[in-house]
């Protein structure tokens, strides 16, 4: 089910990113996979760092409770989740252990306010940018150890959940900003 999604989540961001390229390369530009991927990586962010900024702080503990939503994550858990799944993705791409302290896919018990959450993702990102700086025709498909157990993956692969991941959750989270009478940044006119 894992490779499932993982091989779905490559063919969409390659199809993205194909239509992506297509506004800024040239015809006769070619385009490396590092290229490729850092713009999907690109794209996400800025949508998902708009719409965390979106929420006002007061609201960060919102999670919904009425329908089927027992036991969700609050908009602040989604944004904090989002980024230490990030650090744990890049790290697997660089093959090291995460920088800072993750708290599993949590993120740290001590960040807590809007202000650090949104330093910890954007501080996220940009570890995922420098881990797919990194990947390039020699090591892209190469295996290497997923960071959720004995299965192993490739760079292009983490790099792809790291898209397929954020979007997720950035659904997630663009219905509890409706919620809450906001309009997602990416949504406004």
């Amino acid at each position: 089910m894992m490779k499932t999604k993982a091989l779905f989540a490559f063919l969409f961001l390659l199809a993205c990113s194909g239509i992506a390229l297509g506004q800024s390369a040239k015809p006769d530009e070619k385009v490396s996979i590092t290229q490729v991927l850092d713009r999907s990586v690109t794209g996400v962010e800025k949508e998902f760092v708009p719409a965390a900024e979106a929420m006002p702080e007061d609201k960060y503990s919102f999670a919904p409770t009425s329908g089927e939503f027992k036991g969700v994550r609050t908009f602040g858990e989604q944004v904090k989740h989002v980024a230490a799944v990030n650090y744990m993705l890049g790290a697997a791409i660089l093959q090291e252990k995460p920088p800072v302290e993750l708290g599993e896919e949590s993120g740290p018990a001590s960040i807590k306010t809007k202000a650090d959450i949104l330093k910890f993702l954007k501080d996220s990102f940009a570890y995922v940018h420098k881990a797919i700086a990194t990947i390039n025709e020699g090591n892209q498909l190469a295996p290497i150890k997923m960071p959720w157990g004995k299965e192993m993956g490739t760079r292009v692969g983490m790099a792809a959940i790291v898209v397929s991941h954020c979007f997720d959750h950035y659904g997630q989270m663009a219905v509890y900003l409706r919620m809450n009478g906001i309009v997602p940044p990416a949504s406004r006119g």
